[in-house]
């Protein structure tokens, strides 16, 4: 069944841009894993140091590999110390 991620990042005071490109770049490799049928990041308009990144997977499976991917790693390395908040991700199933 379909898995629907929804990851939600804080970023410290000033750091906010360093989270931005993390982001960037991390969407890019992961747009094209086996498994991925979509994935964007998102800025908040209301707090300019809150980010989002929604993403589909084909199911559960598809996204635990993706954990183990080398970008994945590098990019959790890198954005973890960024944040003032833990990393909040959620799997979802759209509701029938």
């Amino acid at each position: 069944m379909e898995l629907f991620i929804f990851a939600r990042f804080h970023a410290r005071q000033g750091e906010a841009e360093a989270v931005a490109a993390a982001l960037r770049d991390v969407v890019g490799a992961t747009a094209v894993e086996p498994g991925c049928v979509s994935i964007g990041a998102f800025r908040s308009t209301y707090d300019p140091r809150l980010f989002y990144i929604h993403s589909r997977w084909v199911d559960e499976a598809a996204f635990g590999a993706h954990g183990g991917m080398p970008h994945t790693v590098h990019f959790l390395q890198r954005v973890e110390p960024l944040l003032d908040d833990p990393l909040d991700v959620t799997r979802a199933q759209l509701l029938p």
